[in-house]
């Protein structure tokens, strides 16, 4: 099963439009919500005003006061309310104030629009650079920094920035919620388009005061979330709830599109200043990163994205003195969330630029620069992390180069461009990497667990909360649990991640679902086939209708038989999350990416015309998943690289509509040529490695270093480098 690109589980019903999404889902006398939300980035909320000519009595109303809980949503800082209450403090425009329900949705958005907000406005902070509140702050150090600039022969330091992202996942947010009162104990059950049940859960314990066995979550099929329903869903799923609590009836509550890009999270904007020092021969001395995040109004999940891209902020190089000062600032805007990388395209946006104008500052090769200084088998990175994985930095670089033609067409295009076309053309590259697995002592303090459960028929299910957005999460689970139990993929499904059915397996998130959890499903299939051995009902070697005969018979005389596996850190990694010191992840995936860009320097059109992207990602479980999730991967960093761009005015998204936020379609994209490398790790299953964060970190250096190499000496440094901003750049350069 392994390696082989079996058909995806979900495959047939999605594309035969059985798939049922959270709006398919309805019931009897439903009712459909909405959030009333504030218009100003920061003040007091004075008076909620309901406006004349509605019938108020036939809505359900929700405000702060109904809530019978927390009025807060619990995260890893507890700092954001469900619904400000009156005479609260308003800290974003779209800050939820209060919730409708009615069973006409065009009354109901009517009535929405008749509700206004007194409120007394403050003083607003709506860019970083004017902020003083810091959410989370990281320090790592390696060496002596201070030492080395004197002794250096180049000295070469630079800003760069990053602006938002938003996910644009296909299916927006949304939840429907049935709450049923009781004489003993009141009952919450809601499902929907989410990424993390047992966040949701705890969000929902805290928000109803309930025992947790009177919280139910479901997972609908999901249309995409990229992280954007990582944590965001927790708020939402407790809006429905709160209504369907009041109003005594079931209550969908679904986002449209322009308020799904408006209230949600998006990536965090950064920026970074990096001082590097080299000696005479091009050898990295020092490294000195000061790194910012606009976290927005609310803490949300800043503190691990702020981590992840502090500790990729060093790269892929050796380096004996580095210092790296990073931070997570509050903004009146909506608070900033997870992203497909979740801080580490970011940092390494502005270290891998940051490489290419040292190596035009040396007068080296961009290709050389790196050779001189890639990490190697037992080098440290700069939190004192081991490399004891050997590591080809310099053949990965080389095949990329090669596969793309690095080396002739940049003699090529520098004699093209020397000419007065108006097309220049360039070709440029990334080299990085990308942990595995939570950060530090993230998997240990989760500790997930995850089942294999024999069924009535003989077939087994997996039991994990892990949860199928798209990225294939079923199938490889699947073919993780039939290798090990050496029966074929039929006889194997996967539940629906629903907490009254399945274990906290911990969130779909930080590519740890094939890595760590797929890892608990082959330990937890391997003790149930142990299991039926000792029991007396399989011997080996068996065929697989020997195999489900065992099962049948063990259901038929014990009942479901269900063996798990929980995460345990082993012993050899250590980490002190005081220092940030130690070993950051398991393991990490390594990467080189390639571009060749043609700009138009009339238009200031950049097309992106060629793509190699090559990674070491251990052994690959599905070949075909696994190079549609770095082709989707490559299309959103190129994205972000050269288009798409959120447009805040007076901390609100203005262009909050897929008219106007541009995202790249097949038409934009090119042909993305994808590569494995494969250097099994223990740590995964079969020796599988994480791969879906891996391809956002890589495409937006590579594009840029491509777009120096086509125009020059120019200041690229910043995403997305759209034309306006590309046209500002050159007529600066031409004086």
């Amino acid at each position: 099963m392994i390696g082989n690109s079996a058909i995806r589980k979900e495959g047939r019903a999605k594309v035969l439009g059985r798939s049922r999404y959270t709006d398919d889902k309805t019931f009897r006398c439903v009712l459909h919500g909405a959030t009333v939300r504030s218009d100003v980035p920061h003040g007091i909320l004075k008076a909620i005003r309901f406006g004349e000519g509605i019938p108020w009595k036939e809505f359900t109303i929700v405000t702060a006061q109904d809530i019978p809980g927390e009025n807060i949503v619990a995260a890893i800082v507890p700092d954001q309310p469900f619904l400000v209450p009156v005479g609260g403090e308003i800290h974003h425009a779209e800050e939820p104030v209060l919730l409708l329900a009615h069973p006409d949705k065009y009354l109901l958005e009517k009535a929405r629009r008749a509700i206004s907000l007194d409120v007394e406005e403050l003083p607003a902070t709506l860019d970083v650079a004017s902020s003083d509140r810091v959410f989370k702050e990281i320090n790592i150090l390696h060496g002596d920094v201070d030492s080395i600039w004197a002794q250096a022969a180049h000295v070469v330091e630079a800003d760069y920035r990053t602006e938002a992202q938003e996910h644009l996942y296909i299916e927006p947010n949304g939840m429907l919620a049935i709450v049923a009162h009781g004489d003993h104990q009141d009952q919450v059950t809601v499902c929907g388009s989410l990424q993390c049940p047992y966040y949701v859960h705890k969000a929902l314990v805290h928000l109803f005061n309930l025992p947790g066995d009177k919280v139910r979550i479901i997972q609908m099929d999901t249309g995409g979330a990229f992280g954007g329903k990582e944590d965001y869903p927790s708020l939402i799923a407790g809006h429905a709830a709160l209504l369907a609590w009041k109003a005594g009836k079931p209550v969908k509550l679904i986002y449209d599109r322009e308020e799904d890009m408006a209230a949600t999270t998006k990536r965090h904007p950064s920026r970074t200043h990096v001082k590097a020092a080299f000696d005479a021969n091009g050898l990295l001395l020092g490294l000195d990163v000061d790194f910012t995040l606009d976290a927005g109004a609310y803490a949300t999940l800043s503190s691990v994205v702020l981590s992840r891209g502090a500790i990729h902020a060093g790269g892929v190089y050796r380096c004996p003195n580095t210092r790296i000062h990073a931070r997570a600032m509050a903004t009146n805007t909506p608070p900033s969330g997870a992203f497909r990388g979740f801080g580490a395209p970011q940092s390494l946006f502005a270290l891998e630029r940051h490489m290419d104008v040292c190596a035009a500052k040396l007068g080296l090769d961009p290709a050389e620069l790196r050779r001189r200084n890639f990490l190697k088998l037992g080098d440290t990175t700069a939190t004192g992390q081991l490399l004891k994985e050997d590591v080809d930095l310099a053949g990965l670089m080389d095949r990329t180069l090669a596969d793309i033609g690095y080396t002739e067409k940049r003699k090529l295009f520098a004699a093209a461009n020397e000419t007065d076309t108006p097309i220049k053309r360039g070709v440029g590259f990334s080299v990085f990497m990308h942990g595995c697995g939570f950060t530090g002592s993230g998997e240990s303090y989760l500790a997930s667990v995850a089942g294999v459960e024999g069924l009535a028929d003989g077939r087994v299910a997996v039991l994990a909360a892990s949860t199928e957005i798209g990225q294939g999460k079923d199938t490889v689970f699947s073919q993780i649990a039939a290798q090990a139990l050496k029966i074929p993929m039929d006889m194997v499904e996967v539940a629906q991640p629903d907490t009254k059915v399945v274990p906290d397996s911990g969130p779909t998130v930080a590519s740890r679902s094939t890595m760590v959890v797929g890892h608990l499903v082959e330990d937890a299939a391997y003790a149930f086939k142990q299991a039926l051995i000792q029991q007396g009902f399989l011997t080996e070697p068996y065929a697989p209708e020997v195999f489900r005969e065992a099962v049948k018979r063990s259901h038929a005389r014990l009942g479901s038989m269900k063996c798990y596996a929980q995460y345990h850190n082993p012993p050899h990694i250590v980490w002190d999350d005081k220092t940030y010191q130690g070993d950051a992840y398991p393991t990490f995936s390594w990467a080189c990416y390639a571009a060749e860009v043609a700009v138009d320097t009339v238009t200031y059109e950049v097309k992106v015309e060629d793509f190699v992207a090559n990674q070491e990602v251990g052994r690959v479980i599905n070949p075909v998943l696994a190079a549609g999730q770095i082709e989707g991967g490559v299309a959103q960093g190129i994205g972000w690289a050269l288009w798409e761009n959120v447009e805040w005015k007076h901390g609100r998204m203005a262009n909050n509509q897929m008219t106007n936020y541009i995202i790249p379609t097949s038409m934009d994209l090119p042909r993305i040529r994808v590569g494995f490398l494969e250097n099994p790790h223990p740590a995964g299953p079969s020796g599988a490695k994480g791969l879906g964060e891996l391809p956002m970190d890589g495409p937006a250096p590579a594009t840029l270093n491509a777009l120096q190499n086509a125009l020059g000496p120019l200041r690229l440094d910043e995403v997305p480098m759209t034309p306006e901003r590309l046209m500002d750049r050159m007529e600066v350069a031409r004086g």
